[in-house]
């Protein structure tokens, strides 16, 4: 999940990253790590109550979301 949302912020690409995320689905990003939507919403409560996300309608990356990912 936090592979997914690093890539769909475009972190690593040559311009600079989007902390917004376009507004996607709880299905389709559990549809692009391969798994139920409950299981998708689990680790989006997880990754916003230790700061790594903000979700409100759209999702907000924090950088702290990519060190935990390079570690």
């Amino acid at each position: 999940m936090a592979r997914t949302l690093l890539l769909l912020a475009r972190y690593g690409q040559e311009d600079q990253p989007e902390r917004v995320v376009q507004k996607v689905p709880q299905e389709m990003l559990a549809e692009m790590i391969g798994t139920t939507r409950s299981r998708a919403n689990l680790f989006m409560n997880k990754f916003r109550k230790v700061g790594f996300i903000e979700y409100n309608g759209e999702i907000k990356i924090n950088k702290s979301l990519l060190t935990v990912v390079l570690h």
